[in-house]
């Protein structure tokens, strides 16, 4: 089975790091000054750089598309069939890309969750969101309005013409 796997841009971990260097080193510089604002400064922008070392190590796939369907790795602890998507649309939330997934009413996981998690998926709807979204934000250059036709292409092909739809996508490539 062909398989399209998107990874997180190590370009974005490496900026991340180099970004809370200064803020680190101002929160050292400010501990003679002034102990409690420069340890929060070293703890609150450290936490950049534990994030950034771990985007750096980790080789996992962000996301994973073939002939069954798309799996993010932060959205859901499945494969989201593409029987199950009904369209797809771009979202931009403080500079992050997200694709909106509107699927099904009676298969969206809020449905077996708690009441916090329903309350989270409508307040997701509430700003133009769907509960299911694939962010952008980490992963390698990407398209995503390429990805998004792909996406509704797959929602409504056969199943005899899926594995030639991913192997295209592979040959051509999403950025």
């Amino acid at each position: 089975m062909t398989e399209i796997k998107l990874y997180k841009s190590k370009k974005k971990a490496i900026k991340l790091l180099l970004l809370c260097t200064p803020f680190v080193l101002g929160g050292i510089w400010l501990l003679r000054e002034n102990p409690i604002v420069g340890w929060c400064s070293i703890a609150f922008f450290g936490m950049g750089y534990v994030a950034g070392i771990y985007n750096l190590m980790d080789k996992k796939p962000m996301i994973i598309i073939n002939e069954i369907g798309i799996f993010d790795r932060s959205t859901h602890n499945g494969f989201i069939n593409w029987e199950l998507i009904h369209n797809a649309y771009p979202m931009s939330i403080s500079g992050q890309k997200f694709i909106c997934l509107v699927i099904d009413e009676k298969f969206k996981p809020s449905k077996k969750k708690s009441k916090w998690s329903k309350g989270l998926a409508k307040m997701n709807e509430a700003i133009g969101a769907q509960e299911l979204n694939i962010q952008l934000g980490h992963i390698q250059k990407i398209d995503e309005i390429k990805l998004i036709h792909f996406i509704l292409l797959m929602s409504r092909a056969n199943p005899s013409e899926k594995a030639r739809l991913v192997k295209a996508l592979e040959s051509e490539g999403l950025s």
